[in-house]
């Protein structure tokens, strides 16, 4: 028997056509089966990976000692964030690579939230 990926696990009993995939959800469901394949144990290991790599991208971003770090860093961010369809962190990883470094205590604090937001997401699954 093949295992449920989260998607079919999460999916509401009825689901507003207006309202955007994985909405109200740090980490949009769909995305992810769709990049997965459905593959529930492929789900977990990209989930485990960001969920790991969470802190290093947070650091990196705090390190980043001229424009090029910081921009390199939010990239990063901003790259691993769409591949889970975690959208809201994606888009702060990109308002944070269009900011100077010298302005991205702003940013910094709502990536810091929108992380935080995703990893607890993330732990919820990996608990059930």
């Amino acid at each position: 028997m093949r295992p449920t990926s989260f998607a079919k696990r999460m999916e509401p009993g009825v689901a507003s056509q207006d309202a955007p995939c994985g909405a109200g959800r740090p980490i949009d469901l769909v995305h992810l089966s769709k990049y997965t394949l459905g593959n529930r144990s492929l789900e977990n290991e990209l989930l485990g990976l960001f969920r790991n790599q969470a802190d290093v991208y947070i650091a990196r971003l705090d390190a980043a000692a001229d424009e090029t770090e910081w921009k390199n860093a939010a990239h990063s961010l901003k790259g691993s964030a769409r591949g889970l369809g975690a959208w809201t962190l994606a888009d702060l990883a990109e308002e944070a690579e269009a900011t100077a470094l010298a302005a991205r205590e702003s940013v910094m604090a709502r990536i810091r939230e929108a992380t935080a937001a995703v990893n607890a997401f993330i732990d919820s699954f990996m608990e059930a």
